[in-house]
């Protein structure tokens, strides 16, 4: 009996198997047999860090993508495009194409059309004019032009810059070397006053239903009354909490943040943060990321964390691509999203229209004027530095944020 069951289940296991089989090769025979219609767009290229999909390189097929993914465009080069797409049988078929991704982009050189410099200075003007290129962490730059920094003298020069893609960018400018203004004294006329921003005016003007007025606020501010800051209006504050000594420095706390922040929880002010970055990789902004998360550890923290980067006057010595950079800032801040708390991205307009990539993180604008003209998208306007209000002796930021 044990043996007629044993060869009644091995016959029912070998039937499945030959069903397993026979489906198998009746696949194979149904996708070698299949219409495959794809036609691809030419040429097959797009440019670095473009947003494409796989179908925007299909001009027509037989059928439809599974999933129409997003190219990933980070690497310049050829790259493999592989897709599955469901023909108008009913086949499941595997496809691919190769994609050219290029980079197109000159890099950028942050010179106006003059520069000057003393005489006898030794300063290295290609250490010192910025350039720099949206892919390329090392574009070759280059003086074109002969100039003596020890002897006075205009010199019509030209700033080439060639990334590795073949892009280039030229300059003309002029260098001024020229001999020290000499001190005329003491003329003694009167002095106009500082120019200042009065924080009741910027409400007036600013507050909305829409809008909430705030400060950033560093040990530059001295010890700050946050009891009269919240009497006078202020809906936020947004506190430094440190920074490195330079690229390689070590970590040092602003000297007046535990107290800033411990005071401005007492007081019911919302709080934002921002660090004065350094960082040269993304390795670095991560280090930057975690000691600060240490610093804030028991205080609340309402409003985002900004990355501040504006290393701008010796950029040239961190070997950083534009997209190094953003990526670097992003990695920043994903580790404050990993931990629970908001970010986002403080930079000037000049430097987001120009240099800073696309990122998802929220925008701090600063553009010190009565009406910004930047077209980006921002959440916070730091729109002076010169602020006055009770609280605090002397100048302080002024910020909007949009709700």
């Amino acid at each position: 009996m044990k043996k007629k069951i044993l060869i009644i289940a091995s016959i029912i296991v070998l039937s499945a198997l030959g069903i397993i089989v026979g489906l198998k090769l009746y696949r194979n025979y149904q996708i070698k047999h299949a219409v495959i219609i794809v036609e691809l767009k030419e040429p097959l290229e797009t440019e670095f860090l473009s947003k494409v999909k796989v179908s925007d390189f299909i001009t027509n097929i037989n059928g439809k993508i599974v999933n129409d993914y997003e190219i990933n465009t980070k690497n310049i080069g050829e790259k493999k495009v592989k897709f599955t797409y469901i023909n108008d049988d009913n086949i499941k078929i595997n496809q691919e194409y190769t994609l050219t991704i290029k980079d197109t982009t000159a890099p950028i050189v942050w010179l106006s059309g003059s520069y000057s410099v003393n005489v006898g200075s030794n300063i290295n003007l290609l250490d010192k004019i910025m350039c720099g290129d949206n892919y390329d962490a090392n574009p070759v730059c280059e003086i074109i032009g002969d100039y003596d920094m020890n002897t006075a003298n205009t010199y019509p020069l030209t700033f080439k810059a060639t990334d590795s893609s073949g892009n280039v960018t030229e300059k003309k400018f002029n260098l001024y070397v020229r001999k020290p203004a000499s001190s005329s004294g003491n003329s003694g006329g009167s002095s106009s006053p500082a120019p200042r921003t009065e924080f009741s005016d910027v409400i007036k003007n600013y507050k909305t239903a829409n809008t909430e007025i705030g400060l950033d606020i560093s040990e530059f501010q001295g010890d700050v009354d946050y009891n009269k800051l919240k009497e006078a209006g202020v809906e936020f504050v947004i506190l430094r909490v440190g920074s490195t000594r330079g690229i390689k420095g070590d970590y040092f706390v602003d000297k007046k943040f535990h107290d800033n922040i411990k005071k401005a929880n007492e007081a019911g002010i919302p709080v934002g943060i921002y660090f004065y970055s350094y960082a040269d990789s993304k390795e670095k902004a991560i280090k930057d990321a975690k000691w600060l998360l240490n610093e804030i550890k028991g205080y609340k923290v309402d409003l985002p964390i900004a990355f501040d980067w504006e290393n701008w006057s010796f950029y040239n010595e961190f070997n950083l691509s534009f997209f190094g950079l953003t990526d670097m800032a992003n990695a920043f801040l994903d580790t404050f999203k990993a931990a629970g708390y908001e970010g986002m991205l403080y930079s000037s307009k000049a430097y987001l229209e120009q240099i800073w990539l696309e990122t998802s993180y929220p925008v701090w604008l600063a553009h010190y004027t009565k009406q910004t003209n930047y077209q980006g998208k921002y959440s916070y306007w730091q729109l002076c530095s010169d602020g006055r209000v009770a609280g605090i002796n002397g100048n302080v930021d002024i910020d909007i944020r949009y709700k």
